[in-house]
């Protein structure tokens, strides 16, 4: 199958640093290859990939001090992989609804994944729009704020197995990772930690326009002797920091479309204690692959449950649940759907 992968430009696939979105496609990306598939990726210049690259711009916006204006870049390469849509057998896209003025006029099948919020009031008008264009969910949770879209199907994300290794939790830490931001409740990471009398570590990074909360909100809780910010990591280092983890705090004030720091602690075997939000019921298994807690109290009793886990299993869950492989073949199955929808049917006479 001839697959055209389609990245934001922001960040680099897959990203340097955080960046959630395009480490799944490049995940994707690079399991759809190991299938056998002919994939070409459109994205940053500077990503790298065993798929064919069409860089639409020579580096990630994000790292690019020159960078001002980050839509035109984007009109660039809609209409780059417009001119070359007949090459392919779909396009899969992962840059929202830029391209559909222009792929819906067109014959080759495409879909989108909808990796962010829903919940926007711009998005009903614009969906209603265009109703049957093809979308995919990262979770059934993700869809409610939007019942106009046209899903076509729930695909929760993978991590190829081997890319983060099961650890023994007993370095006597808790764990935060993702962005210091107020939805992502690290002021609450902190309390709970606290009150339950273990030590947190907080691998976050801070965005620009996240900077005031964290001056304001979060600056003086780093200066607290149970907290220990080691900002921003890679893929690298996520192994020692959440295998060497009793536990991952994910006290989420939001509806999560998914919540990709889940999985990367199941990995680890590392068990998640997660706020009632979003899609947090879908992804932890209550009571096998962590605890899932309606308050900032009930997720100090998880804590002192969380010992009750098995951590193997909570690994061998992540396997059958969150492969890449596994998210791979379901995304095929969804190319497939779209490619004979578009066939010519034969009409007996």
């Amino acid at each position: 199958m001839r697959i055209a992968q389609v990245s934001s430009l922001m960040e680099a696939v897959p990203p340097k640093l955080y960046g959630g979105t395009e480490r799944i496609v490049s995940f994707l990306t690079e399991e759809l290859v190991r299938m056998g598939h002919d994939v070409t990726l459109f994205a940053s210049g500077d990503s790298v990939t065993s798929a064919k690259l069409e860089a639409c711009w020579p580096q990630a916006m994000r790292l690019d001090a020159d960078a001002k204006d980050y839509l035109a870049p984007h009109i660039i390469m809609v209409e780059q992989i417009a001119r070359r849509a007949h090459e392919f057998d779909v396009i899969h896209l992962h840059i929202d609804y830029l391209s559909y003025p222009i792929l819906d006029r067109m014959n080759t099948p495409f879909v989108t994944t909808l990796h962010g919020r829903l919940d926007l009031p711009v998005l009903p008008p614009l969906y209603s729009m265009f109703p049957h264009v093809p979308v995919v969910s990262i979770s059934d949770s993700q869809r409610t704020p939007l019942p106009e879209a046209n899903f076509i199907g729930t695909i929760y994300h993978g991590l190829p197995t081997e890319l983060l290794s099961e650890g023994p939790g007993d370095k006597g830490y808790l764990a935060f990772i993702g962005r210091i931001s107020p939805e992502k409740g690290p002021d609450a990471a902190i309390r709970i930690a606290g009150a339950a009398g273990w030590k947190i570590k907080i691998a976050a990074k801070i965005d620009n326009a996240d900077k005031a909360y964290f001056e304001e909100h979060i600056r003086h809780l780093f200066d607290l002797p149970h907290v220990e910010y080691i900002g921003e990591i890679n893929d690298d280092r996520k192994s020692e920091f959440l295998g060497n983890a009793a536990g991952l705090l994910f006290p989420i004030a939001w509806c999560e479309p998914f919540g990709l720091a889940m999985i990367e602690a199941m990995a680890c075997g590392t068990p998640v204690i997660a706020m009632r939000n979003g899609s947090v019921p879908e992804v932890v298994d209550d009571g096998i692959t962590g605890f899932i807690v309606e308050s900032e109290a009930e997720a100090v009793a998880a804590v002192g449950k969380l010992s009750s886990l098995d951590r193997g299993l909570v690994r061998r869950t992540f396997e059958t649940r969150f492969s890449a492989r596994r998210m791979a073949e379901d995304y095929v199955d969804i190319y497939q759907e779209l490619i004979a929808d578009r066939r010519p049917r034969l009409i007996a006479v």
